[in-house]
């Protein structure tokens, strides 16, 4: 396995303060906000000093009923090309549902979802990662993701559920401790037996993030700091093994470089003290004789799951299905429409307002709704930032009570054109010259013909100093 260090994500805000920072080895890169054609230069200075950069994707799903698109996965494969990355970064995950296979209408989450612990899911899962393997130039690796809300009725534990997922496709982890983190609080899951069944020889590099609790529950921000917790699951995890790398992640809220400097010192620190750790216990075993260290004991006595029985002689899900997806077996519903069923339920209930499937806690479930569409506003902000400039405090609102009534069926620039249309035809907003502001900002992007932005950008200018921002 290839040793990369200690790195930092790589983001537009604190290109600089990342360039100047001492000791990174490496950076990751959202693979979907870069264009191999034209990359930005603070990624091409780093690249010229030896510096790695590394793609990670985030709309693959490759966890969703679907096998994968072709042209996300070229897209994906072009920036590995483009970055001469050593290997190539997604989640476990499904991130939309519904559409031909489920006959029913498509819908996209703007988001990472857990997908359930079942061997169908497994399946499918196994599957997909192999269609994304061969269409890769360089290894993959699959992030563990953080969720809200647990599936009802799941076979197989995290560690379980990752161990045979190595096992039948030989793709490497990115292990998320700030995740395990988040699933122990909003899932009661413990860290380390899931730290203990992981196969710890399949880890690429590991991710470090912060978070907050409100009302219980742990949100993945990424916008604050480390806390003590996730720190400890890091050592930990090191007092197993020498991750090849660890990464801090921070994607909002960004510090004075100073403070990006101590998160990664202390994360530099979580790592030597498990080195320290397992040293100890390596010096004990073998003053007493009890054995090897720590980490190779977990490794040697996982049980071996992959060559796992299989009822009526039938192996995983190519053994099974054909390409329609109906097992060839009497019938029967296939792994992927099953998947697709259940995920399409559950990501409708989330985003479009439809009932919650029987076992979901309900309160989670609106717990994850409501984050689904307060991000759905924060990116669509980001994407198309003159909205809240002529919309003013009243984007947010207006923003939210659209996401109720229309969820989202592509991506956030899509979105943003939806909701600009949407606020229009409702008549809104009061202020005229915010409205022709709006009219303007929409004609623009939904004629026939591109229109003059400055125009638009000057009228949105207008809008924002009567109101005195």
């Amino acid at each position: 396995m290839r040793r990369l260090g200690t790195g930092i994500g790589w983001r537009p805000e604190i290109a600089d303060a990342v360039e100047r920072m001492p000791g990174i080895d490496w950076v990751e890169v959202v693979a979907e906000n870069v264009c191999p054609g034209h990359l930005p230069a603070s990624l091409l200075r780093l690249r010229e000093r030896g510096v790695t950069v590394i793609p990670h994707g985030v709309s693959l799903g490759l966890g969703g009923a679907d096998r994968p698109d072709k042209g996300r996965l070229t897209a994906l494969a072009e920036r590995a090309q483009a970055l001469g990355a050593p290997l190539v970064t997604e989640h476990i995950a499904f991130v939309r549902a519904g559409g031909p296979l489920t006959a029913s209408p498509r819908l996209e989450a703007g988001h990472l979802l857990p997908v359930p612990r079942t061997r169908d899911a497994l399946d499918v899962l196994c599957e997909n990662v192999r269609i994304a393997q061969d269409a890769l130039p360089v290894p993959l690796a699959l992030e563990n993701i953080a969720a809200l809300f647990s599936w009802p009725g799941e076979e197989l534990t995290e560690g379980q559920f990752l161990s045979e997922l190595v096992e039948r496709t030989g793709v490497r982890l990115l292990i998320d401790v700030a995740n395990l983190h988040t699933n122990h609080v909003n899932r009661g899951e413990d860290p380390a037996e899931a730290l203990g069944a992981l196969p710890v020889e399949a880890i690429a590099y590991v991710h470090v993030a912060g978070g907050f609790e409100r009302d219980g529950v742990w949100h993945d921000s990424h916008a604050h700091p480390v806390p003590r917790p996730v720190l400890d699951i890091l050592t930990d995890l090191a007092s197993r093994t020498v991750p090849p790398g660890v990464l801090l992640e921070r994607d909002e809220n960004f510090p004075e470089p100073s403070e990006l400097e101590r998160e990664v010192a202390a994360v530099r620190e979580a790592v030597t003290a498990g080195r320290g750790r397992a040293r100890g216990a390596a010096e004990t075993a073998a003053g007493t004789g009890a054995g090897s260290a720590r980490g190779s004991v977990a490794v040697l006595t996982r049980p071996a799951v992959g060559a796992r029985e299989d009822v009526g002689g039938r192996e995983g899900i190519g053994a099974r299905e054909d390409v329609g997806g109906r097992e060839d077996v009497g019938g029967r519903v296939g792994a992927r429409e099953r998947v697709g069923v259940a995920q399409a339920a559950v990501l409708s209930s989330l985003v479009a307002g439809t009932p919650v499937p029987e076992g979901f806690d309900r309160v989670r479930m609106g717990v994850q709704a409501r984050a689904l569409g307060a991000k759905r506003a924060d990116v669509v902000a980001k994407v198309a930032p003159e909205l809240p400039v002529i919309l003013g405090d009243g984007y947010r609102g207006a923003f939210l009570e659209y996401a109720r009534v229309r969820p989202m069926s592509e991506g956030y620039r899509r979105d943003a054109l939806d909701f600009a249309g949407h606020v229009l035809e409702a008549g809104r907003p009061q202020d005229a010259g915010a409205r022709r502001a709006l009219r303007e900002w929409w004609l623009d992007r939904a004629g026939p013909a591109p229109r003059a932005a400055g125009r638009v950008a000057r009228v949105a200018r207008r809008v924002l100093q009567r109101h005195g921002g």
